[in-house]
């Protein structure tokens, strides 16, 4: 069956893609431009991961026509009761940059000791055909460090290590970051619920 993936960044795209088929997951992943979708920008107005993710795979399934899956996720940093959270694409402005971002985060927690810079990614997937909604939660755990490190990755990766591990998800392999990651542990979380209904 094919399912259109409710987002045009293109980092979360080869994610996704990668994620599906190291993982023989059985759905056919569409992108935007797949469809003609690819200038479709959908408000994220929900005030929690589970919304958010709701109204982008509505927006993209109403716009194509097919079931949509679509993905919210987020940094969440304990020092900083959980922020940046679902603000984490814009934490340091509507027009804000990755390199924004992980400058505002760091200024805010410059000062803060290791043992005080637990953090973790969260991911909530939502998949939507008109009648059903199902959902998958993922997280990592891990620690924010001082500085950026790696090259790879998108987002928050350069600064972030997850636990049991002594490289930032910029460092690692796409491959390695794609079997620990927030993201396949949410796709995972949804396949099984998805399989559970038999659909």
């Amino acid at each position: 069956m094919k399912v259109v993936l409710a987002s045009n960044n293109r980092h979360k795209a080869l994610e996704f893609k990668q994620i599906f088929e190291s993982n023989s997951i059985n759905l056919q992943l569409m992108l935007p431009s797949d469809v003609y979708l690819s200038g479709l920008d959908v408000d994220e107005t929900g005030t929690t991961f589970h919304e958010n993710s709701f109204i982008k795979a509505k927006e993209f399934y109403l716009a194509a026509g097919m079931p949509a899956i679509a993905d919210d996720s987020g940094l969440e940093v304990d020092f900083l009761d959980k922020s940046p959270g679902i603000y984490s694409a814009r934490y340091s402005g509507p027009n804000a940059t990755d390199e924004m971002n992980r400058k505002k985060l760091l200024s805010e927690l410059i000062n803060v000791p290791p043992d005080k810079r637990s953090a973790r990614f969260r991911c909530v997937i939502c998949y939507y055909d008109g009648d059903i909604s199902i959902y998958g939660d993922g997280s990592v755990e891990g620690e924010i460090i001082f500085e950026e490190r790696g090259s790879e990755g998108f987002g928050y990766d350069s600064i972030f290590v997850p636990k049991g591990y002594d490289k930032t998800f910029a460092e690692i392999s796409s491959e390695l970051k794609n079997n620990i990651s927030h993201r396949r542990n949410a796709l995972m979380d949804f396949m099984n619920n998805y399989r559970g209904l038999a659909i």
